[in-house]
């Protein structure tokens, strides 16, 4: 036995009752506080030739009874005028709640591009559908992140999996294989399973970055540089590359997280590509309402037309930059979706001598 569900009235039908409510009950308030009174009035009417002094007697007004029934009347006909101008207001408001109810209906994982543009006039209606247009831009980031991610993934990862594979068949088919040659091969395993570890830790970066920003907290990007600066120093020297940096209060507003990733991505992708006593430098700045972090190295000759390859994922250009194990041609591109997730500009300068000056400018007040 199936319960029966109660009858559902939609919300244009509640509105335009309780609108014509108030314009019905505005109609009996002028018949009581206006009418009523009206009707206890006595008119003056004048006995012979008018004169100032002359004397007057008073005569009936209005009589009750028909004042009461010519605003019964009234009243009567108002019902249905008043339903009439309820339903037609309660439609105009609702008008922008249709529109958010289909095009949020129409969206879905494939089509989230969408969005309502609203508009104006500026009201609640369309501050839902603004607020309802963020999560979208939200989603979509979500969405588009996690199917990069798994590009991605199965992409990188498909050659180093199956050169682990083909390296333990190899060992285990060789029957004159000793104690050292199978330590040999577990040394090798163990360095491939470190490099796809750190390979899908830098994915998650940029999947994480590409996802967007979730928290906005207060930060001073000296602070943060001069922290990722400490732990890269040694990293630094053992290249022979002079890491330094200049560093002013630059406070801006954003993810510490996603910030630091792209502090480290860019003073890793200076030292990494870079060369024998070379150098990197990194300022913090202020302009105006702008914090600017700048990171500018020495290195290969890099040509113009090719910057915008290097925050492409997995994309590497000269020679000397193939030969790095630890590379995965992640860095640049995680700076820029961290970049563009905290609405901040990106400006990269090939330099003549050789190298890169990227220089990342924030809003202090995003």
């Amino acid at each position: 036995m199936t319960s029966r569900q109660p009858a559902r009235r939609s919300l244009q039908t509640r509105l335009a009752l309780a609108y014509a409510a108030g314009i019905y009950a505005a109609g009996v308030l002028v018949v009581v506080f206006v009418d009523v009174p009206l009707a206890s009035i006595e008119a003056t009417v004048p006995q012979g030739r008018p004169s100032p002094s002359a004397i007057t007697e008073t005569g009936p007004g209005i009589s009750l009874p028909q004042l009461l029934i010519g605003s019964a009347a009234a009243l009567v006909v108002l019902i249905p005028v008043a339903l009439a101008l309820g339903w037609y207001v309660a439609g105009r408001f609702l008008h922008p709640l249709r529109a958010i109810t289909a095009t949020a209906q129409s969206i879905s994982a494939g089509n989230l591009h969408r969005r309502l543009d609203l508009g104006r006039p500026a009201d609640e209606l369309t501050e839902l559908g603004h607020t309802l247009d963020d999560l979208f831009a939200r989603l979509e980031a979500s969405f588009d992140a996690q199917r990069h991610f798994v590009a991605n993934a199965s992409h990188e990862l498909r050659t180093p999996l199956a050169g682990l594979r083909t390296l333990l068949e190899v060992a285990l088919a060789d029957p004159d294989a000793d104690a050292g040659t199978l330590r040999s091969v577990c040394q090798e395993a163990l360095a491939l399973g470190g490099h796809q570890e750190r390979l899908v830790q830098a994915l998650l970066a940029l999947a994480s970055s590409e996802r967007g920003v979730t928290r906005w907290d207060t930060l001073d990007l000296a602070h943060v540089v001069e922290g990722v600066l400490a732990s890269r120093r040694g990293q630094a020297a053992r290249r022979g590359v002079d890491l330094t940096g200049h560093l002013t209060p630059a406070v801006t507003a954003g993810d510490p997280g996603l910030i630091e990733s792209l502090v480290a991505n860019l003073i890793d992708n200076a030292v990494r590509h870079n060369h024998a006593d070379g150098h990197v430098q990194v300022t913090t700045r202020t302009s105006g309402t702008q914090a600017i972090l700048t990171v500018t190295n020495s290195g290969p000759v890099i040509p113009g037309d090719q910057l915008q390859r290097l925050f492409q994922p997995f994309q590497r250009l000269a020679p000397e930059r193939h030969g790095h194990r630890d590379g995965y041609g992640l860095g640049l591109a995680i700076v820029n979706a961290v970049t563009q997730a905290h609405h901040a500009t990106l400006t990269t300068r090939a330099r003549h001598e050789g190298g890169l000056s990227i220089t990342v400018r924030f809003a202090s007040h995003p």
